[in-house]
C-alpha cells in the first residue's frame, strides 16, 4: 500500500527537526507527558511488577513471567502510563501499561496529559528515530543509561486529537498485522530446526536403509542401531583432542592480516563464521604450534554459553589456530563430517551437556570428550549418511534463510512505517482501519 503525503508542511521552528505537517506542532515531550515522581521503597503483595526483562523489544508486549518478590525500590504507575526504558535504549522497552503496578526504576513512568491520545505517544516513543537520539545521549559503557530529563526534552510531533487517534488505530492495526505474520514465520523457523534435528538425530543412530537388521547398541540412550554398527567411545576414533590458548598479550597482539584465530564467535552450526575473526602474527603461531588447525579437523566449542556447538575446517582459510575455548578432534578412522553430524544430534549434545550435572562452571575437558559413546557404521556409509544429510539440511537451511530475511524485511518495515506515520511523513488520517 502507498501512502501519499500531507499537502502543505510548514517550519517546525526547531533547528534540528524537519517540516511537519501544517497543522502539527513541534513540542518538547514534557508537555504532553510528564515523569512520574511516584516511588516505593519495595513491591507490595497486591500490584504486580514490570522489569525490563518483562518488555519485548521493539513490540511493546509485556511478557508473562511476573515476579512476586522484589527487594529493591520501585516506580508506582497506572493505566495508560508509558514505561520507557532508560537502560540500554537502543533495545526499545517500551510499553503503554494495561494494568497499575510497580516497575522496575530502569523505566522512566511518563504520565501523559488528559487531552493527548496515549497510544499516540507510545508510538512515538517507540520510533526509530526518537529511540536513536535518546541512545546518542546516552552515558557509561557497559551499562549505558539515558538521563530521563534529557529524555523529556526530547521534541516530539504533535497532530490534533482527532488525528492522533486516527494515526493510533492505523498503527495499532498494521503494527499487530506484522507481529503476528513475524510469529508466524517464527513458528515456522522453530518447526523447521526441529525437523532438521530429527533427521540429523534419525541417520546417525538408524542409517538411510529403513528395512536394514537392527540390533541393540547396548546403550540404553542410544537404543537399537544397524546391526553392521558400533557404538564405542569417539577416542578410539580419532588421533587428537585438545585446545589451544590465548596468546600472550591477548587482543593486544591481533593483526589485521595473517593467521586466523577461530574463537568460539566463529564456530557454529552452520558453519565457519569469519566475518569478525582475529588474526595472528608467524612468531606467535609458533608458540601455539600443539593447535595449529588442519584439514578435516571437527571443532567443538567447550566453554561458556555457546558450549556444544560444532563445526568442520574444510581450508576455509590458508592456516588456523584456536584459544582454549575451541577444542580439535581429529579425525583418525572416522569420516569428519559424520562425525560432526553426531556431536550436533542429540547423542552429542545430550553427552556435553550431562557433564555440566552440578557443575559451578560451564566447561568439558578432553577426557570427557574422549568418553563420549558415539554411534560408528562402515566408512563409506558414513560418508553416504554424511552427504545425504549435506544436501537435505541445506534445503532446510535455504528455507530458514529466506523466512529469516522475510522477518528481517518485515521489522525494518515496521520501524520505517511507524516513524513516516509519527512524523507526519506519509498521511494516514484516511486510511481504511
Amino acid at each position: 500500500m502507498k501512502f501519499e503525503p500531507y499537502h502543505e508542511y510548514k517550519d517546525s521552528g526547531v533547528k534540528w527537526v524537519d517540516e511537519i505537517p501544517k497543522n502539527w506542532e513541534a513540542k518538547k515531550l514534557k508537555y504532553i507527558a510528564h515523569i512520574s515522581t511516584d516511588k516505593l521503597n519495595k513491591k507490595p503483595d497486591n500490584l504486580p511488577y514490570v522489569g525490563l526483562e518483562h518488555i519485548e523489544s521493539w513490540t511493546g508486549v509485556l511478557t508473562d513471567n511476573q515476579m512476586d518478590k522484589v527487594d529493591s525500590s520501585v516506580n508506582l504507575f497506572h493505566k495508560g502510563d508509558i514505561l520507557f526504558g532508560k537502560l540500554r535504549p537502543y533495545l526499545a522497552k517500551v510499553v503503554e501499561a494495561p494494568f497499575d503496578g510497580v516497575c522496575t526504576s530502569e523505566l522512566v513512568v511518563f504520565k501523559v496529559n488528559k487531552d493527548v491520545n496515549s497510544r499516540f505517544v507510545f508510538h512515538q516513543l517507540l520510533s526509530h528515530r526518537f529511540i536513536n537520539i535518546v541512545n546518542a545521549l546516552t552515558y557509561g559503557v557497559k551499562m549505558p543509561r539515558a538521563n530521563p530529563h534529557q529524555i523529556e526534552n526530547m521534541t516530539i510531533y504533535v497532530p490534533p486529537l482527532g488525528e492522533q487517534e486516527k494515526i493510533s488505530l492505523f498503527l495499532d492495526k498494521k503494527t499487530s498485522e506484522i507481529d503476528l505474520t513475524i510469529e508466524k514465520d517464527t513458528r515456522l523457523i522453530e518447526l523447521l530446526k526441529e525437523k532438521r534435528t530429527v533427521l540429523i538425530n534419525h541417520l546417525v543412530t538408524k542409517g538411510l536403509d529403513p528395512m536394514v537388521k537392527m540390533k541393540d547398541s547396548g546403550v540404553e540412550w542410544i537404543g537399537e542401531i544397524p546391526e553392521d554398527w558400533n557404538a564405542r567411545k569417539l577416542k578410539f576414533f580419532v588421533s587428537k583432542i585438545g585446545s589451544g590458548i590465548t596468546p600472550k598479550g591477548g587482543a593486544s597482539v591481533y593483526v589485521e592480516n595473517g593467521i586466523a584465530l577461530l574463537r568460539s564467535q566463529n564456530i557454529h552450526f552452520d558453519g565457519l563464521r569469519l566475518k569478525n575473526v582475529s588474526y595472528i602474527t608467524e612468531e606467535t603461531n609458533k608458540t601455539m604450534l600443539n593447535s595449529v588447525v588442519k584439514n578435516k579437523d571437527v571443532l567443538l566449542n567447550i566453554t561458556g554459553a555457546s558450549i556444544g556447538r560444532c563445526t568442520y575446517f574444510e581450508n576455509q582459510v590458508d592456516r588456523a589456530n584456536v584459544n582454549q575455548h575451541v577444542c580439535i578432534i581429529r579425525p583418525k578412522t572416522i569420516f569428519y563430517r559424520f562425525l560432526n553430524y553426531v556431536l550436533m544430534s542429540n547423542i552429542g549434545q545430550d553427552q556435553i551437556f550431562s557433564t555440566q550435572m552440578g557443575s559451578s562452571r560451564e566447561g568439558v575437558n578432553f577426557e570427557q570428550i574422549g568418553n563420549f559413546v558415539i554411534t560408528y557404521p562402515p566408512y563409506e556409509e558414513q560418508e553416504a549418511i554424511a552427504n545425504y544429510l549435506d544436501k537435505s539440511t541445506q534445503k532446510i537451511d535455504l528455507t530458514i534463510q529466506k523466512i529469516q530475511e522475510k522477518i528481517n524485511f518485515l521489522e525494518e518495515y515496521k520501524k520505517s512505517l511507524i516513524h513516516h506515520v509519527v512524523t507526519g511523513k506519509v498521511d494516514v488520517g484516511e486510511v481504511a482501519v
